[in-house]
């Protein structure tokens, strides 16, 4: 019997797209014959990993939580995508899932790389996902991650249907005063899709991309009602800086109308218990990055 080595481990491994343990039972069970372990991780299905990569896995998942520390609250949110919905809602890519998580918070990860490096029992999340998709017949991968730290951190996981599991997690982190209101808060980041907490934090590029676009379309729009160059500039300013305002009211958690009262902002529900909103998150399956 030839010695199951970490190489022959990484040799077939690369050969097959299977993950690592089935890998090492397929050699176990070969006596270590190459050969008839790729044979045998054929007529399992397993040969799978690799190739179920370059199918799309926009389905899923979102697991989170809010771990304590010190003195401040952590906030996790983890999306753990499939290719389908069908095998997204089964209790075992939920657990699944949910075990991500838990390796995520242990690990103390910032990002997703940090997550899918993370120790997973004696593996890492990355091989653990692979074995996933061998398990579940589908291209599994982790997806967004998110994470939110302050005095009170609030997570509201918003299901579309009683059947499927949480499909948006909206996460946002306050000073001990603003938990009054922050359940609210959350609710409104989860419904309406704020990209940015103030004014302030909208990147300079993505403001002058706005503000270039409202000032073609406000030009061409007065042009187009015959008003002479001199109105054009004396007006156009004013137009544009509406514009923009529209913007902020729409992109702007603390500026947006609060859904439940459009009379006032959300910035107004902090001010009336005098407290404050430090940072925010929101995860929607299938809305990262495309693979």
């Amino acid at each position: 019997m030839a010695a199951i080595t970490a190489a022959l481990i990484k040799q077939v491994r690369e050969e097959t797209g299977a993950g690592m343990m089935d890998v090492k039972k397929a050699l176990t069970e070969a006596e270590g014959d190459v050969a008839r372990a790729k044979e045998i991780i054929r007529a399992k299905g397993i040969q799978a990993a690799g190739k179920r990569e370059g199918r799309k896995a926009q389905e899923g998942t979102i697991a989170s939580t809010v771990v304590e520390s010190a003195n401040d609250q952590t906030g996790y949110a983890v999306e753990l995508n499939s290719e389908t919905d069908f095998v997204a809602k089964t209790p075992k890519f939920v657990e699944f899932a949910g075990s991500v998580l838990d390796d995520a918070v242990k690990a103390e990860a910032s990002s997703v790389d940090e997550v899918l490096a993370a120790a997973s029992g004696d593996t890492t999340v990355k091989e653990a996902v692979e074995e996933a998709a061998a398990l579940f017949g589908e291209h599994v991968k982790v997806g967004q991650f998110a994470k939110v730290e302050g005095p009170h951190v609030e997570v509201y996981a918003h299901k579309k249907s009683a059947e499927m599991p949480p499909s948006i997690v909206a996460m946002i982190a306050t000073d001990e005063a603003g938990a009054a209101v922050a359940h609210e808060a959350a609710l409104q980041i989860s419904a309406m899709g704020a990209q940015w907490l103030t004014r302030e934090d909208v990147p300079a590029d993505v403001l002058e991309s706005e503000r270039r676009v409202a000032t073609e379309k406000t030009t061409e729009e007065l042009k187009s009602k015959g008003k002479p160059e001199a109105v054009i500039e004396k007006i156009a300013p004013k137009i544009v800086e509406g514009r923009l305002g529209a913007f902020y009211k729409e992109t702007v958690l603390l500026e947006q109308a609060y859904v439940k009262d459009p009379s006032k902002t959300v910035g107004d529900l902090f001010k009336e218990v005098g407290g404050t909103a430090l940072s925010f998150a929101r995860v929607e399956v299938g809305k990262g990055d495309a693979e």
